[in-house]
């Protein structure tokens, strides 16, 4: 039985959907004003392999995430590109996407845009309003989070304990608020930028807003997992909580998850420091396989520290994997004989979804593949095989092998270690050992590894 850490509740839960073998999941998407940071992809890495997980143990899974291309960083980024909002989001939603293809992750069931959701927003605050759960203040709408029961238990706080400001964001508008901790719902369009019209003005939605009707629109009013980085907890998902259950009078999530954050060589990632990472700018030096094995070598609820050696062993340990199913591998596995192992790595990701523990099945299996292929290659091939599936569950070990080990080289190089082991081929079937000899040590100063098989010659980097 699957177990889900619930940061409401502070508790590890198993896990009941809403309709059986039916998980309904919406995972809070990018602002898209610029390139994922590496952080960001954590989180896509992360939740991907939760929603790959309930798939492998049979659950059709509704994965919703959105793209937030209504903003004050998209309004201030598009100014200053001089492009229009959606033509500016439209360049960093399709950067966003073959990012995270490169990293192994399956499509949403739905992208979701704000901008295609303005009636429903406007519908949304409405309904608020009228059940005096929000108010207008000079065209900006505003919800009344004293009006909510148990504001701020996802952040296990109350009322009370809360600071001005907590979110980060500059609140200009205290005056007008009747609480300084109210917070918009609707902002009245200042000159020059993007709105829309409204009952109470053009303008254009608060931040939160926009989560709760996509998710209730395409999900209902309840759905089963709600997700995100842990900085969302307070404010952006205390607040979606709040107005949502005004709004519907039924719980919205009925688990929520938050994958913890990346820190860059133990400091926080920030841009003052110098040390901010886009997924864009990795994805240019490092293999996208290498990086998502990187994001998930600590567990999703636990701080994660980006270094150089900490990719290079992530590339090391997958090229391992990797070499474990380089000979012919099958998709037909004989149940039994491995199916403790199997059973072991059902067990860990079963337990709020440990990737780490994961990964040291994947390495008994790739072990016990090595050992095999001395003694019987049939079983070799269909642990192989085995292996391949399970790392599939994680997002790894699907593309063609010999491609990852030779990685991205220049159409001139590969033509040159082609001719090579031609060359080395050739001097040997007339046995020139001196030649082939010459030819070896020169592929093997390039760093490339020879196999000899029946089917011919293959290599790889080492």
């Amino acid at each position: 039985m699957i177990k889900i850490y619930d940061t409401l509740t502070r508790s590890l839960r198993e896990f009941v959907p809403l309709t059986e073998k039916t998980v309904k999941m919406y995972v809070c998407g990018p602002t898209v004003y610029n390139y994922i940071h590496i952080g960001n992809a954590r989180s896509v890495v992360s939740f991907d392999t939760i929603r790959r997980y309930f798939e492998y143990r049979g659950y059709t899974v509704h994965y919703i995430s959105n793209f937030t291309d209504v903003d004050d960083k998209i309004i201030k980024g598009a100014r200053e590109a001089g492009m229009d909002t959606k033509a500016f989001s439209d360049k960093f939603i399709a950067a966003f996407l073959a990012d995270v293809q490169q990293l192994g992750v399956k499509p949403a069931t739905q992208n979701p845009r704000v901008i295609d959701y303005m009636d429903e927003i406007i519908d949304f605050i409405q309904v608020l309003i009228d059940k005096g759960f929000a108010y207008e203040a000079a065209g900006d709408v505003y919800f009344r989070v004293a009006k909510s029961e148990n504001y701020a238990k996802l952040a296990n706080k109350t009322l009370a304990d809360l600071e001005a400001g907590a979110s980060g964001r500059v609140d200009q508008e205290a005056d007008i608020k009747e609480h300084p901790f109210d917070f918009a719902l609707w902002k009245a369009a200042k000159p020059g930028e993007v709105s829309w019209e409204s009952p109470w003005g053009a303008g254009r939605p608060g931040w939160h807003i926009e989560c709760s009707v996509m998710a209730t629109e395409i999900l209902g009013d309840t759905i089963d997992i709600h997700g995100g980085g842990a900085d969302l907890e307070f404010p952006h998902h205390t607040n979606e909580i709040a107005q949502s259950e005004c709004k519907t009078g039924q719980t919205f999530a009925n688990y929520w998850m938050h994958n913890a954050m990346l820190n860059i060589n133990d400091e926080k990632m920030s841009k003052s420091l110098g040390n901010f990472l886009t997924a864009h700018e990795m994805l240019e030096q490092v293999d996208g396989q290498v990086l998502r094995f990187f994001l998930a070598t600590q567990h999703y609820r636990r701080p994660l520290n980006y270094t150089e050696k900490a990719i290079h062993d992530a590339e090391t340990n997958l090229k391992y994997l990797k070499n474990t199913y380089t000979q012919p591998f099958t998709d037909q596995v004989e149940e039994g004989k491995w199916q403790q192992l199997v059973a072991d790595f059902v067990q860990v990701m079963d337990d709020d979804f440990n990737t780490p523990e994961a990964y040291s099945v994947l390495f008994d299996l790739a072990r016990e593949v090595n050992r095999l292929k001395g003694e019987g290659a049939a079983d070799a091939a269909a642990l192989a095989g085995r292996l391949r599936e399970l790392g599939g569950v994680l997002g790894l070990l699907q593309q063609d092998p010999e491609a990852f080990f030779k990685g991205d080289e220049a159409d001139d190089e590969v033509a040159e270690i082609e001719s090579l082991i031609k060359a080395r081929n050739d001097a040997r079937a007339a046995k020139d050992w001196p030649a082939a000899d010459a030819a070896r040590n020169r592929l093997t100063e390039m760093g490339i590894v020879l196999e000899d098989g029946a089917g011919g010659t293959s290599w790889r980097r080492k």
